[in-house]
């Protein structure tokens, strides 16, 4: 009779001996993760420091930092700190920086298809709708295989819809389409080829070169982004004249990349948190763009005796005839080129439909408000 009870003992003290060790277990486990500290990621953005852009990709690390609880943390340096603003893909691509911020288009180098997330008319879409097809019309698929294509170990999260950038800066109005021949005149990505079909002796410089580059006379004229941006470069020091609309790039969004095998080495959670931040600096970006351009439009007149022109409309029309050749031909030369150009067609002839069917015209409101007889002096 007592050897039942020996065994009954002997099984409760190892019950009880493993349910301690899995009790010692549990307790430790959050100590050794607190032993590691956060995670370090150091960054680069493509624009330099005074840019409003590169203020953009503070705001997004800010973001992630603060949703984090400080368990990520981005250090994010500005353009040249670590490499060339062009080289900033394949730093990520090959862990030399983390991640980075800068736009899709600044690869064009490394396949012309990266530059329609941006570099183009967009089809009669703005550069949400752009977004949107990226979201949910299948960008997002075709993005991961052009990356794949090219060997790019990243993880890519377009972004921050743009409002349309200017035809450019310019030494005196531009007025019909033979004014563009002979400029030496800067731009990037699909641009680069619309602008030379044009008769424009094209130069892709990063942001951070391009007033310097007036300066010298490198270059008689060149477009780069907003007012704000273009306030803070110095662009009012060179020229006095800007040319307003243009379709070379009025559908473009920012890009922010993580090194693949970092951003796969996170947390399921924490992973969470940097899609989330992205949604949520998006937002942020495209109000506070509003705020901030339409202040420096104000002041680059007002103080800096900057005029503005609307780009005619024989040029916009010779641009949109032009890019047309030039993807036609591009399909025809990269066939991921052609997938992604008629997957955006098929979404933007149902997309803006309904946006020209739908939205009502703010510019009869505006004229209403703000034109002659304007009712807001009465109200």
């Amino acid at each position: 009779m007592t050897a039942p009870s020996r065994d009954r003992t002997s099984t409760r003290r190892r019950f009880l001996k493993t349910a301690a060790a899995g009790a010692a277990a549990a307790v430790a486990a959050p100590k050794i993760v607190s032993a590691q500290g956060p995670v370090s990621m150091r960054w680069q953005s493509t624009w330099p420091s005074k840019d409003i852009f590169h203020e953009y990709a503070l705001d997004y690390a800010k973001k992630v930092n603060d949703m984090t609880g400080g368990d990520l943390k981005i250090e994010v340096l500005p353009a040249g700190a670590v490499v060339p603003a062009f080289g900033l893909l394949d730093a990520v691509s090959k862990g030399v920086l983390d991640g980075g911020h800068g736009v899709l288009v600044y690869h064009y180098g490394k396949q012309t298809a990266l530059a329609l997330w941006g570099s183009g008319p967009g089809f009669g879409m703005d550069a949400n709708m752009l977004l949107a097809w990226h979201r949910y019309g299948g960008g997002k698929e075709l993005l991961a295989k052009l990356y794949d294509s090219v060997g790019a170990n990243v993880v890519s999260f377009p972004y921050g819809p743009m409002p349309t950038q200017p035809l450019g800066w310019f030494k005196k109005p531009i007025t019909r389409p033979e004014d563009m021949k002979g400029l030496k005149y800067r731009t990037v990505g699909i641009s680069i080829d619309v602008f030379t079909a044009m008769g424009a002796a094209v130069n892709a410089l990063p942001g951070g070169e391009i007033v310097s580059a007036m300066d010298r006379g490198l270059l008689d004229a060149a477009e780069f982004n907003n007012a704000s941006s273009d306030r803070a470069l110095g662009f009012a020091d060179v020229s006095k004249v800007c040319m307003l609309q243009s379709y070379h790039q009025n559908a473009e969004q920012f890009e922010i990349t993580f090194n693949k095998d970092k951003y796969n080495g996170l947390p399921e959670k924490m992973r969470a948190i940097i899609a989330n931040a992205v949604d949520a600096a998006s937002a942020d970006m495209s109000m506070k763009a509003i705020d901030r351009y339409s202040q420096d439009y104000i002041e680059l007149q007002t103080k800096d005796n900057v005029k503005f022109y609307k780009t005619p409309d024989s040029i916009l029309k010779q641009q949109l005839e032009i890019y047309d050749e030039v993807v036609k031909k591009k399909s025809a030369e990269n066939p991921l080129f052609k997938e992604i150009l008629q997957s955006q067609l098929a979404f933007a002839k149902r997309t803006t439909q309904w946006e020209q069917d739908t939205v009502v015209s703010r510019k009869m409101a505006y004229d209403h408000y703000w034109g002659a007889n304007a009712a807001a002096k009465k109200i």
